[in-house]
């Protein structure tokens, strides 16, 4: 593969909810014309890839990931005209653009849908799975515990049970029907010729059924996935398939295949892992997923992330596990939500900007590509009296006037409150307030995105755990790539701590602290001598 194909492995990329981030008619919805206002401040950030959530039409009754139509925009974002715009202005700065694909279902609101369940003699009959029983597929677990009593739903007008493996109000296309394959080859065609630059393909475990099986990861899926790459190697080189497969690292691998199924993947169970070596002071959770993460291939990369859209998922942990995250992280009922927590980065981790920082550090050091939240980088919080999870979707909070600077619309145009508590209201926490400060939380992430970007290690490079801490509260990795080398140490614990670390064969020169630049020497044994203050952490380079 072409290196400037294989962009992927070293970008940093933002996620951006289209509804939250920019109200740019003053409508009380952010919209694709408000997005492309703000790129300048994404591409000042050090983002290389903005991914949207979905922009289709749709009832909404899951944020977008019921949709009615694949070919169009939902009408608060605008028009498509709007949308080749945000392209066209993506790419002018530089910038790349992944939009979701929800290919596993639609809404109950798609003509397709409504043709299916019109007549069982529909030609779109087929384009869902039907049954005259509820009792098939029984091995398949329900995702939505807390909502959905069975994966099958009863359609009174048809007569039949409809099959989904999310809400019922979304039921899952058939792709044992090649019409369905070939209308989602469509649908990728469509946006690829817009000029996207791929795909997050969305619940991808989930594509065909099979009785006996859990119904995921399915080897019909993989060789499902691995036409779509072939199609989009051959027509559109350079686009990506980002996959959403909330699965242990064992069962994600098969995604990526020979290097020719999907180009990245979400490393779904080490993101608790770093939530709990953060809360307990022991980094040994994210040491054992790592070591039971295999190698894949040169061509692939893992995508890596603190927080997103949904919960905080809980899937990918032990019951024991679970219960003592959401004992330390979500002790009001209120902030539990299916399997996970609804909570964004900044309350989690207690408004503390040592610890924001730490497991952005954390987050920009460890294997694969960083994806960030958007508000996370200036800590925004979170309103857990809201439905579902649209308590981490609030509006971009850009400066202290009225609306956080998001709507110049009315209050009750806005869909969704504005953030307005003492801790982390609009007023507190802003991008106005934080853009020029150094000492920012803004200003400290862009620094180390430009830090990490500046070190190729840190992004392709080899990754090996430091010897001889001793101390499970410290965090020490080594990222190499021909003769560069960069230790990384984090002090995860609130207590000032020493670290004494053996310096490899190999490693030869100065050790450099790539953030303040100070030289640190190396004893006659060839051991490091460091002290962390309270979650400090340190990127050492050899020079």
């Amino acid at each position: 593969m072409a290196s400037k194909h294989a962009w992927y492995q070293t970008a940093i990329f933002y996620e951006v909810h289209i509804r939250a981030y920019m109200d740019g008619n003053g409508d009380g919805h952010g919209d694709l014309a408000g997005l492309t206002q703000k790129l300048d401040y994404i591409k000042d950030l050090g983002v290389d890839c903005i991914w949207i959530l979905p922009h289709y039409p749709s009832p909404l009754k899951d944020d977008g990931y019921d949709i009615s139509d694949y070919y169009g925009i939902h009408p608060d974002y605008g028009n498509l005209d709007d949308f080749k715009a945000l392209v066209e202005a993506v790419h002018a700065r530089g910038l790349k653009i992944v939009v979701d694909l929800v290919m596993n279902h639609t809404s109950d609101r798609h003509e397709w849908f409504r043709q299916s369940r019109s007549s069982r003699d529909s030609p779109y009959r087929d384009y869902y799975v039907w049954s005259d029983t509820d009792e098939r597929y029984q091995e398949a677990r329900i995702i939505f515990l807390d909502t959905e009593p069975s994966n099958w739903s009863w359609d009174e007008g048809s007569g039949q049970y409809y099959w989904h493996r999310f809400y019922a109000s979304q039921p899952d296309l058939n792709y044992d029907n090649p019409a369905v394959e070939a209308e989602m080859f469509r649908v990728a065609e469509f946006w690829l010729e817009l000029g996207v630059d791929g795909f997050r393909a969305d619940a991808v475990p989930y594509l065909y059924e099979r009785e006996g099986t859990n119904c995921e990861n399915l080897p019909e899926t993989h060789a499902f996935l691995q036409r779509l790459r072939k199609f989009m190697d051959e027509r559109y080189p350079g686009r990506i398939i980002l996959s959403e497969a909330n699965q242990w690292p064992e069962d994600v691998r098969p995604y990526f295949a020979d290097g020719n199924e999907v180009h990245m993947n979400f490393h779904f169970p080490l993101m608790p892992r770093v939530f709990m070596a953060l809360k307990s002071g022991d980094i040994r959770p994210v040491v054992e997923i790592l070591e039971r993460t295999p190698e894949i291939p040169e061509n692939c990369q893992w995508c890596t992330f603190l927080r997103n859209h949904d919960e905080l998922t809980l899937e990918m942990v032990i019951p024991e596990e679970r219960e003592w995250m959401w004992a330390e992280y979500a002790p009001e009922p209120r902030m539990r939500l299916n399997l996970g927590i609804r909570r964004r980065l900044a309350p989690l981790l207690d408004n503390d900007k040592r610890k924001i920082l730490l497991a952005f550090s954390l987050l920009m050091t460890l294997p694969g590509t960083p994806v960030l939240y958007y508000g996370d980088e200036i800590g925004m919080g979170d309103n857990i009296w809201l439905r579902d999870r649209d308590g981490v979707r609030t509006p971009m909070q850009w400066d202290s006037t009225p609306h956080a600077g998001f709507s110049a619309g009315p209050a009750e145009s806005l869909y969704a409150p504005v953030i307005d508590d003492p801790v982390y209201g609009y007023r507190r926490v802003n991008v106005a307030d934080q853009i020029d400060d150094p000492d920012s939380t803004f200003s400290l992430v862009r620094q180390m995105i430009a830090r990490r970007k500046s070190v190729t290690a840190l992004g392709k490079g080899s990754f090996e755990w430091a010897a001889n801490t001793g101390n499970p509260a410290l965090a020490a990795f080594w990222r190499s790539l021909g003769d560069q080398k960069v230790l990384v140490v984090h002090n995860l614990i609130g207590q000032v701590q020493s670290a004494s670390i053996s310096i490899p064969e190999g490693v030869s020169g100065r050790l450099v602290e790539i953030f303040t630049a100070k030289e640190y020497p190396r004893l006659q044994d060839n051991m490091l001598q460091l002290t962390l203050a309270p979650y400090q952490y340190h990127w050492l380079e050899s020079r």
